[in-house]
């Protein structure tokens, strides 16, 4: 093998290198996505990752305010007849998680993935509704609140 040639298979391993290197260090600045929560009411679903949190740090309170104040957020169309269905992730359900309603709790804490809730609650104002659409919150976290992921429910006539 000449001097050149082997030059050349050295350009060509170290250039194979630098780009597996480049490739690798991509990957490893992408964030990894926050776990999804789903409403389902009736045959209509909407998925989130999470609005604020989700990444296993604990909110600070002002955040938490904020967050729960956020208008860019997923909408989904409630029958106040209908079932509305709540799920988490697996690892959301390992830390416990509580439904609020326009910020309050709405339900205790759980470790389940799945929960259900009459629609006609999120319309009612002994719950503490106000109109035709209701802000409704997964909190994660049964002591710090870990993650948020909120959803308005329209009211469907």
């Amino acid at each position: 093998m000449t001097t050149l040639q082997s030059a050349v298979r050295r350009r060509r391993a170290v250039a194979a290198a630098g780009a597996v290197s480049a490739g690798l260090l991509v990957l490893a600045a992408c964030d990894k996505p926050t776990p999804m929560a789903t409403i389902t009411v009736g045959s209509d679903t909407v998925s989130s990752e999470a609005t604020c949190g989700g990444e296993g740090e604990a909110l600070k309170a002002a955040d938490l305010n904020a967050c729960l104040k956020d208008k860019g957020i997923d909408e989904i169309s409630v029958d106040p007849d209908a079932t509305v269905r709540f799920g988490v992730d697996p690892e959301v359900a390992d830390k416990g998680w509580t439904i609020l309603m326009n910020g309050q709790p709405l339900t205790d804490s759980s470790t389940k993935t799945y929960r259900t809730i009459p629609g006609s609650v999120f319309f009612n104002a002994q719950y503490g509704a106000q109109g035709d659409s209701t802000l409704v919150s997964i909190k994660e976290g049964e002591e710090d609140t870990t993650g948020l992921w909120s959803f308005r429910l329209k009211k469907d006539a």
